[in-house]
């Protein structure tokens, strides 16, 4: 076996113990379930690259992806159970559609408050679209499967066909596999940014402006992002592409939030900027003992301190784009997985689950191996007539491919391989030891 199939085995065998650990340390039943499931997959998947050879990799990859999204997905969805969070996104669906706002006007629980911008609304409409038809009851509008949708739509239409296989490894992984089975509520965001930042990097500003709308539409971690698209546009394609796509990105977003806004405006502000920063009516669940948090906990003084911190890293990060701005999408996803991790460590409320969105960022970044400065579909300049002669800015080599591709006055082709034009046939060459043919034969 080799070096690289030894690699692959280790990392299913540690993905297997980290999966392993949920049946035991976890409280929540989906996790438990999906954690059974998951490491009984990785185990196989660790196997098939010991006993398969030939396409041992891919065979790991599927089995990896069986075991650990497809088989526990289905059934947490048959079985209607899941994180809280897919619960609150078909409410907010349902409600969108009945009253024109995802948010409860005076909601007392805290399963009652909705902390996503309007847009994360439209992937809990399929099950209110559903409801009422004889398809209510089905699978299909669950919210997960529409958020798995959206970021693997945005996974496919960035990465290229040969490194396919490392990002269905990383959609296989427990940093994706996870929270796709029992929420997957940050998976549509991660895909947005990513699809965002490889279309700025692809001198895209259009493209990469919508996808991020579409992203900062559905939660307000996203908005950082606004800063590392626009100067990466700014050095790939200049200021002026750079103003498009973030003009496009905020009216695109003003769009699909302004309406909501307008309309319940105290609701917004409540549940979606007051309840997840610890300042809302009720505590907030995400309280991991991260640095902002403990700040938060001394008291307002502490909590102040906190985003003092939090601020300053915002601008360490904005002066570091404007000093030496990404050139490449992987440069860019590594600025902004930098500064998400600063926001999510030293925001006064937080959970270490926060971090799994930089990390698959980076972790996208490496398996996929795209690094676009220049747009994809500029073809190189190959001289017609000549496949197999490699491009050049030279104006001799220019002049004599032009040359070579035009016919030969000459009875013969010379010997040289640049004039051989391959439409002309090859003379016949006549062997010294033998004798010559006479003119009557």
């Amino acid at each position: 076996m080799t070096k690289r199939a030894w690699w692959w085995c280790g990392g299913w065998l540690v993905a297997a113990g980290w999966a392993g650990a949920f049946p035991v340390v976890s409280g929540l039943g989906p996790h438990r379930s999906w954690g059974a499931w998951a490491a009984c997959g990785y185990l196989l998947a660790a196997l098939a690259v010991v006993l398969v050879r030939r396409r041992g990799r891919e065979v790991s990859v599927a089995v990896a992806a069986l075991g650990a999204v497809l088989v526990p997905l289905l059934l947490l969805v048959l079985d209607g159970r899941g994180q809280s969070e897919v619960g609150v996104i078909e409410r907010s669906g349902s409600l969108l559609l009945h009253t024109g706002t995802p948010y409860l006007a005076e909601p007392r629980t805290v399963e009652e408050y909705t902390p996503y911008l309007p847009g994360m609304a439209l992937l809990g409409l399929p099950r209110a679209l559903l409801d009422g038809t004889p398809l209510g009851g089905s699978p299909l509008g669950d919210a997960r499967l529409w958020c798995a949708a959206v970021f693997l739509v945005c996974v496919l239409r960035t990465v290229p066909a040969g490194r396919r296989l490392g990002a269905a490894a990383l959609t296989a992984s427990p940093v994706v596999a996870l929270p796709l089975c029992v929420s997957g509520v940050d998976l549509p965001l991660t895909g947005l940014c990513w699809l965002a930042l490889v279309r700025a990097a692809e001198r895209r500003p259009v493209a990469a402006g919508l996808a991020l709308a579409a992203a900062c539409a559905l939660k307000w971690t996203a908005w950082p992002a606004l800063a590392v698209v626009a100067a990466l546009l700014a050095a790939t394609a200049g200021r002026r592409a750079a103003l498009r796509g973030a003009a496009v990105a905020v009216g695109a977003a003003a769009l699909a939030v302004l309406p909501v806004a307008l309309r319940a405006p105290g609701p917004l502000v409540e549940q979606v900027f007051a309840f997840p920063t610890g300042r809302g009516g009720l505590p907030t669940p995400a309280a991991s003992p991260l640095p902002g948090r403990l700040l938060a906990d001394l008291g307002p003084a502490g909590w102040c301190a906190a985003v003092g911190l939090l601020l300053l890293a915002g601008l360490a990060v904005g002066a570091s784009l404007a000093v030496r701005p990404p050139r490449t999408a992987p440069a860019a996803v590594h600025r902004l997985a930098l500064g998400l991790t600063a926001a999510f460590l030293l925001a006064p409320a937080g959970r270490f689950g926060y971090l799994a969105l930089p990390l698959v960022l980076v972790l996208l970044s490496l398996s996929s191996a795209v690094s676009p400065s220049l747009p994809s579909s500029v073809p190189l300049s190959v001289p017609k007539g000549l496949p197999w002669a490699p491009p050049s800015s030279s104006p001799t080599t220019s002049r004599r491919a032009r040359a070579a591709s035009k016919p030969s006055s000459r009875p013969w082709p010379t010997a040289s391989p640049v004039t051989t034009s391959w439409s002309t046939p090859r003379p016949n060459r006549v062997r010294s030891s033998t004798t010559p043919l006479s003119p009557t034969r």
